[in-house]
């Protein structure tokens, strides 16, 4: 589970201040033309942005009839709070922000990846999440990065009561771990290896691989629950898009990175290598593990996560908030 997500490096996370008061641009609906308006939010990392980036390169959004503004945010909760207030129509979470629409405040739309991007880092020295017992760890709430560190916390026989946990934005985790102002944080790449290029000594001391027997950690695409509910047709419009965007992004993996790279500014090395840090699905991938209740099994797993952290109060079906009826009807 992969709570909401991340920048390409500090000037990435901070660029994004939009994002906490709202979009500006073209309003929702259809114009005079029939082309509908949408406002998609994004992290600024392979996982958040390369189906809007191959959209946009392709040609797939306006062959949908769509017209897109893609914002771009620092985390999923963000965007969920966008989507509530109708500042967005879409958006993109990782898998710690996925209680969010367990909680009623979003549908999820389309599954993405699954992510391998979340670590908790230590400083130099510190060689186990053992050690961690009274230290300081920054972590930013109600993302994969706290979820990394709970289930870190909790294999090592340990809870947030044990370390004094820190609140923080994902800019300032960066800074904040480089001057050495906290010992160790639950964070995620691309931004880690920010912090890697000045702290080369850093300790990886949990990732998600480690809890792969239990827990899956997928990535997904939201939608506002009035978009879904009272606009049919603007969310299968975009369901079509995404699904064209999956087939082209499994099929064209370097393409694919190209296109990423030139849409959030950044070297194409940075991208390959943010890229190795998740699985993509194919769309017979997706439609299968979406008919054959795989997806609700992942979703149950983190539901259960979430309900121990004490993010939801009871267990909740998937079927309430993954629309994958939706997903697998836009084949047809």
């Amino acid at each position: 589970m992969k709570l909401t997500r991340r920048s390409f490096g500090i000037a990435a996370v901070t660029a994004v201040a939009l994002a906490a008061t709202g979009c500006s641009g073209a309003e929702s609906g259809d114009d005079a033309n029939g082309t509908t308006n949408v406002r998609f939010g994004y992290i600024g990392d392979y996982n958040g942005a390369s189906l809007l980036a191959v959209a946009e390169q392709e040609g797939i959004w306006k062959k949908h009839g769509l017209k897109v503004e893609t914002p771009v945010f620092t985390n999923g909760p963000l965007q969920i709070q966008a989507l509530g207030a109708g500042d967005l129509d879409f958006g993109y979470i990782g898998p710690g922000a996925m209680w969010l629409p367990a909680s009623g405040k979003a549908k999820v739309v389309a599954i993405n990846t699954l992510g391998n991007a979340d670590r908790v880092i230590a400083q130099p020295g510190i060689t186990s999440v053992e050690a961690l017992r009274g230290k300081k760890v920054g972590v930013p709430e109600g993302t994969s990065g706290d979820m990394i560190l709970t289930l870190a916390l909790k294999q090592a026989g340990m809870t947030k009561q044990d370390v004094e946990v820190v609140p923080m934005d994902p800019s300032t985790i960066v800074s904040a771990f480089v001057s050495k102002k906290i010992d160790a944080a639950g964070f995620w790449y691309p931004a880690t290896a920010t912090i890697k290029q000045q702290v080369p000594n850093l300790v990886e001391l949990a990732k998600n691989t480690d809890f792969a027997d239990t827990v899956s950690f997928p990535t997904a695409f939201v939608a506002g629950n009035d978009v879904v509910d009272k606009d049919r047709g603007k969310a299968e419009k975009v369901i079509a898009a995404l699904r064209d965007a999956i087939e082209f992004r499994s099929q064209n993996p370097d393409k694919t990175i190209e296109y990423t790279a030139k849409m959030l500014k950044i070297d194409v090395a940075k991208v390959q290598a943010d890229a190795a840090n998740s699985q993509v699905l194919s769309l017979a991938e997706l439609d299968q593990k979406t008919t054959d209740g795989t997806i609700g099994k992942w979703l149950t797993g983190m539901n259960d996560y979430f309900v121990q952290a004490g993010k939801l109060t009871s267990p909740v079906d998937p079927g309430t908030y993954y629309t994958g009826d939706l997903f697998t009807a836009a084949s047809k």
